[in-house]
């Protein structure tokens, strides 16, 4: 059994990805940093966020949507 969400798989790959989204972004254009960067990271970032949100949850159901979500 796993002890924490750090040691799923996916989540490992989603915060990978969201870490490269933030490096790449961080490239993009000052006067998009309110605009378009700040909507990318946002939407890169949520996806570990539920990953780990569905893992706290008490129902495998609960689990599985926050995962669809993600």
């Amino acid at each position: 059994m796993l002890k924490n969400y750090k040691e799923l798989n996916v989540w490992q790959k989603s915060y990978e990805l969201c870490l490269k989204v933030y490096r790449i972004t961080a490239k993009f254009p000052y006067e998009e940093r309110y605009g378009l960067t700040s909507q990318i990271r946002r939407s890169a970032v949520s996806v570990p966020s539920n990953i780990a949100e569905g893992y706290g949850r008490k129902t495998t159901v609960d689990y599985i949507r926050m995962l669809y979500i993600s």
